[in-house]
C-alpha cells in the first residue's frame, strides 16, 4: 500500500459509539475526480475515512476518530448508528449505473492492508467486515458481486464463503429471514435481504430466492461464528 494523502473532507461529526466495523462501499461514479469532489463537498453531505483508487493510491478524507457521513440508514448485528461505530471506506469504481466492473489488483493489493491495519488496531471481528449492501440491503448493492471478498477472507480479515460441511436445514422462507436476522441482516424487506446475503456469499445468483444452496451456507456461518 502507498503512503496515505490527506484529502480532508469537511463533511463529519462526532462519534457516540466505539469503533467495531469496517463497511466498504464502491464510489459508484463516473471516475474517481467526480467521487472525490462529492465526498469533500460540504452540500453533499456524504464522506468517508478513505477513498482507493484504482491504481491502489489511499486518501484519507477524515480521521478515524471522527464519524464520517457514508453508511445513511442502516442496520448490522443490533448498530443502528452505524455511522458512529465505523470505519467507512470507497472503493473507486463506477459501480452498476456507470459500468461495474472487477477491482483491479492493485486497488485490491491497498485495501487488504488498509482493512488489516484497522482491524488489527481496534480488534474487529471478521463478521463486522461488510458492504454496504449488507448494512443497506433494501438500497444498496455496493461493492457488489465482482468485490474479492474471498481475497479478504483468506486473509482472515473477512468470513468466507462455507464451501464444506454444508447441509440444507430445509428452512421455511420465515425461517430463513429468522435465521439471516440473527446473523445480521436487517430483514425488513425479506427478499432484499436475501438479495444481499446472495451478492456476498452467493454471487452466482443473486434473485432473492433463498434455495437449499442459500440455506446450507447460512447455517454454516451460524455455526462457525
Amino acid at each position: 500500500m502507498s503512503e496515505i494523502i490527506d484529502c480532508p473532507s469537511p463533511n463529519h461529526d462526532e462519534r457516540t459509539l466505539p469503533i467495531s466495523m469496517v463497511v466498504l462501499h464502491y464510489t459508484g461514479m463516473q471516475d474517481a475526480s467526480s467521487a472525490i469532489e462529492r465526498l469533500t463537498d460540504p452540500a453533499a453531505k456524504v464522506s468517508s475515512h478513505y477513498v482507493v483508487a484504482e491504481d491502489g493510491q489511499v486518501l484519507r478524507l477524515v480521521p478515524e476518530p471522527l464519524r464520517a457521513w457514508h453508511a445513511g440508514k442502516s442496520f448490522w448485528r443490533g448498530i443502528t448508528d452505524v455511522n458512529s461505530a465505523s470505519v467507512g471506506i470507497e472503493i473507486v469504481n463506477p459501480g452498476h449505473e456507470f459500468g461495474y466492473r472487477p477491482f483491479p489488483r492493485a486497488q485490491m493489493d491497498s485495501v487488504v492492508p488498509l482493512v488489516a491495519d484497522i482491524v488489527r488496531r481496534y480488534s474487529i471481528a471478521p463478521i463486522n467486515v461488510v458492504g454496504h449492501s449488507d448494512i443497506a440491503p433494501q438500497r444498496k448493492d455496493d461493492p457488489g458481486e465482482l468485490f474479492d471478498w474471498e481475497m479478504l477472507a483468506k486473509v482472515g480479515l473477512a468470513l468466507a464463503r462455507p464451501r464444506k460441511g454444508l447441509a440444507d436445514p430445509h428452512w421455511t422462507p420465515g425461517g430463513f429471514l429468522l435465521a439471516l436476522e440473527r446473523f445480521g441482516y436487517d430483514v425488513s424487506d425479506g427478499q432484499a435481504a436475501v438479495r444481499a446475503f446472495q451478492r456476498r456469499f452467493r454471487p452466482g445468483t443473486i434473485d432473492g430466492i433463498a434455495d437449499g444452496e442459500c440455506r446450507a451456507i447460512l447455517l454454516r456461518l451460524l455455526l462457525d461464528i
